[in-house]
């Protein structure tokens, strides 16, 4: 899939125009995304030297993105006669969503299991059912990596 990412908020802490602290397991996360042959856009309201220092925010720790709030790497708006400011990406991750922005774990197990906010929550109560006791002490980020 394609996965366009938000920046502030939504990888790291909210302090526009400085960068916040990394919000826990979100580099990791999507770079186990990449991993799984995800390509990654970073998709954010941030130019010039402000984007810059978030790059360089995401390389430091070993994340690359496919492409920078566009579709393609190489696309520029005067050679595209389709160019839209609207990413054609198949999944958006975004604080700014209805609901808020679940944690890291969550979000790795909805893209990789492919699972609606719906099917996620019938997923918890199978499981719940299933495993009774036995997952009731573990954390969701340990059931998906520990």
């Amino acid at each position: 899939m394609i996965i366009a990412i938000d920046f502030d908020g939504t990888i790291v802490e909210h302090k526009y125009p400085e960068i916040g602290r990394e919000i826990p397991f979100a580099i990791e996360t999507l770079k186990r995304l990449q991993a799984d042959r995800h390509k990654l856009i970073l998709w954010t309201v941030r130019e010039g030297r402000l984007l810059d220092e978030a790059i360089e925010f995401c390389r430091e720790r070993g994340l690359e993105f496919y492409a920078i709030n566009r579709d393609y790497p190489e696309e520029e708006k005067g050679k595209n006669s389709h160019y839209s400011r609207k990413l054609k990406a198949d999944l958006f991750i975004d604080d700014r969503n209805l609901g808020g922005l679940p944690d890291w774990g969550t979000i790795y197990e909805m893209v990789k299991n492919r699972l609606s906010y719906e099917s996620l929550l019938d997923h918890y109560e199978q499981d719940r059912e299933d495993n009774g006791k036995e997952n009731k002490n573990k954390g969701l980020f340990k059931r998906l990596f520990g």
